[in-house]
């Protein structure tokens, strides 16, 4: 097998071997705690221009799904202890390193997942590149940045999904990078879902009188997206809106909120998070690395959420405006399916 080594921001170097595409690839390197889900990890948008380290001990164990996927494949690359390269599942199509081959990212196996994970959790995430030698000059390591991140995943068309078993309403849902699991979960409920893409005026929006608004999730920095922040603050009290993780961030912003970067993310399928009105916890699916901070809450905004662990805010309620939001995810895929319910409550609020 080749080798391959993993090259952090902080001068450390890991030693390895290489699968997926024979490319060399820098992106900012963030771990992602999840159990089960390295597909939907895999093709989830708000990843666009990370490295994704995984602290589960094996990947590829169950192959690749076609059926599990949650979007493109956005990757910078991809991290693991041991790689499987004979899966086991009656649903697999492929293995993880043909599909790796075929989008173009690069992974690497065989290094010390739980020590990186360490480092970062102790200096914050940071950038790193995956190559076939080290390099002499690093210097790309200290100036990359996610840039262009929102315009890069975003549908570059509109497009219907029809409802299931009758239509009830019909939701637009402004595309930031959003999860085919998000759309589903609409569509099984009887919402007819017009996604349209983050750029979308929203006078346009309007026009079409939707029943509801779904803000999708997203990668990048929130406060970068000045344009679709400003067409948010238009939309807002128009119609009932519910935001899911970039789209909640968004939201903030657009009502005066401020946002900021954690040390290092909350990416996974164990955060719990408690419910301020009712005291109940839920443990629920996260991947973000900026959060609304608690201190700056937006004007009108009611603080709903907050995370267990660290007192982030994770989810706001806009009583004036017919709107709410929330940092995890809802639609799961992968993870727990404990606040799926809020679906239920965007339906409700529509058809009040």
């Amino acid at each position: 097998m080749e080798k391959a080594y993993l090259v952090l921001e902080n001068g450390d170097v890991f030693e390895g071997t290489r699968l997926g595409a024979p490319v060399d690839s820098v992106g900012e390197l963030v771990f992602n705690t999840g159990m089960s889900g390295y597909i939907e990890t895999l093709t989830d948008p708000s990843y666009y221009g990370q490295i994704v380290l995984f602290t589960f001990p094996t990947i590829g164990n169950y192959g690749m799904i076609p059926a599990d996927f949650e979007g493109a494949c956005v990757v910078r690359g991809c991290v693991m202890r041991e790689w499987c390269d004979a899966p086991s599942n009656f649903r697999a199509e492929e293995d993880l390193d043909r599909f790796l081959k075929e989008q173009g990212v690069v992974g690497i196996a065989g290094v010390d997942t739980r020590h990186i994970t360490k480092l970062i959790r102790e200096s914050g995430v940071m950038n790193a590149m995956i190559c076939a030698k080290v390099p002499e000059n690093t210097d790309v390591l200290h100036t990359y940045r996610v840039e262009h991140a929102v315009e890069s995943v975003s549908a570059d068309a509109c497009r219907v999904y029809p409802a299931e078993g009758g239509e009830k309403f019909r939701v637009t849902l402004v595309d930031y990078g959003a999860k085919r699991g998000i759309i589903q979960d609409l569509v099984s409920r009887g919402c007819t879902v017009k996604a349209v893409p983050y750029h979308t005026p929203a006078a346009d929006i309007l026009a079409d009188a939707p029943d509801g608004v779904m803000l999708s999730n997203g990668p990048g920095d929130p406060a970068e997206n000045g344009a679709a922040i400003a067409e948010l603050r238009k939309l807002m009290g128009r119609v009932p809106v519910f935001g899911i993780c970039l789209g909640h961030q968004l939201m903030a912003l657009a009502q005066g909120g401020r946002t900021g970067k954690l040390k290092y993310g909350h990416r996974g399928g164990n955060q719990p998070v408690r419910d301020t009105e009712t005291g109940k916890c839920y443990i629920t699916s996260q991947n973000h690395g900026y959060a609304v901070l608690p201190d700056a809450l937006p004007q009108g905004g009611v603080l709903r959420f907050t995370n267990v662990n660290d007192g982030t805010c994770e989810g706001i309620d806009y009583p004036e405006l017919r709107a709410f939001s929330v940092q995890f995810h809802p639609e799961a895929r992968p993870g727990p399916e404990d606040t799926a319910f809020l679906f239920d409550r965007f339906l409700d609020m529509m058809s009040k």
